[in-house]
């Protein structure tokens, strides 16, 4: 499995020259406040790791930073956004769930006070096109690319055929977010898969542990479903327990789905789950605040870094786990 691409590497190597140069008698980030948006509850898997990466960059910085959480929901991303933008901090990171549309106003606002701010998780194409110069960047994945990749890879990998039953497990309502889930189907369908969609609900979005009802309705009532994609991290980790309460067996369905955490490589040990795309979460946290600190210091424009890094499954987890243990990936 492939950790850094190049591109990733040259970023990283460049950054740590700047910060720990000599010239630079004192810590790039101090007496900057940086606020991050990571995106879930408090204590969801996904959010945690992003969190820890941001910490430890602010740490290595020596900047000040103030994490909020959203639950997941675009309009608590937009309330939190602008209660950042009220305390006039150094830096903003945000996760760009509720799109351009909603955001690019307030961005303008936040960049017109000296704030730089730049995005996580899921792009704003528009608002980095229009601010880049300006330090609005980009840590994270394409999603529209993530969805097609990772059923790509389900179906290179399992043994599927036309007509095939499949769920995708995702959601198709939140701007730029839905790209991913958009992905997935179209990838299925064009390989000659029966494919149904079942949205994820902002209550199951807050709360994972929901997800069960969902699952055991669903496959009541289409026993022959053979994969199922989940376009949701703390879901996928969730998929070895929901799929034991509808009696499903290990390996019965090939399961696919994205990120990291210990009860996920639980999932793949235990053969409930076959296939996680790792979109390296920790780094967009690290590497979103080396960012902001860079280009509030040095008037550096915005980065477009892609930290999609490859796959996990079987062969790989007993390297990976311990450091999803850790928080780290």
């Amino acid at each position: 499995m492939k950790h850094f691409s190049k591109k990733f590497s040259t970023v990283v190597i460049a950054s740590l020259a700047l910060v720990s140069t000599s010239v630079c008698a004192t810590p790039s980030g101090k007496n900057m406040s940086i606020w991050i948006d990571v995106g879930g509850p408090v204590g969801g898997p996904y959010a945690t790791v992003v969190q820890n990466g941001a910490k430890q960059a602010a740490e290595d910085l020596g900047a000040n930073l103030r994490v909020v959480y959203s639950d997941w929901q675009p309009q608590k991303m937009i309330e939190n956004f602008k209660q950042a933008v009220a305390a006039n901090p150094s830096g903003i990171i945000i996760m760009g769930h509720p799109g351009d549309s909603a955001y690019q106003p307030l961005v303008l606002e936040a960049e017109n006070k000296g704030i730089n701010v730049t995005s996580i998780d899921t792009a704003l194409p528009v608002s980095m096109g229009a601010m880049q110069d300006k330090g609005f960047g980009y840590v994270g994945v394409s999603n529209a690319k993530r969805g097609i990749k990772l059923a790509a890879e389900a179906l290179r990998r399992g043994q599927f055929k036309a007509g095939d039953h499949a769920l995708v497990w995702g959601i198709k309502d939140i701007a730029e977010r839905s790209k991913s889930t958009r992905g997935m189907i179209k990838t299925l369908e064009q390989a000659g898969l029966t494919v149904d969609f079942l949205q994820i609900s902002p209550e199951t979005d807050k709360d994972p542990s929901l997800g069960t009802a969902a699952i055991t309705s669903y496959l009541a009532s289409h026993i022959s479903t053979k994969l199922i994609l989940v376009d949701h991290g703390s879901l996928t980790s969730q998929m070895a327990n929901f799929l034991r309460n509808a009696g499903v067996k290990p390996k019965e369905i090939y399961v696919a789905g994205f990120s990291l955490s210990p009860a996920t490589a639980d999932a793949i040990r235990s053969e409930y789950v076959q296939l996680v795309a790792d979109s390296q979460p920790y780094l967009m946290g690290y590497l979103s605040v080396v960012q902001t600190v860079l280009s509030k210091r040095y008037g550096f424009s915005g980065l477009n870094i892609d930290t999609g890094a490859g796959f996990v499954d079987l062969k790989n987890i007993n390297f990976i786990a311990p450091l999803a243990t850790k928080g780290i990936r």
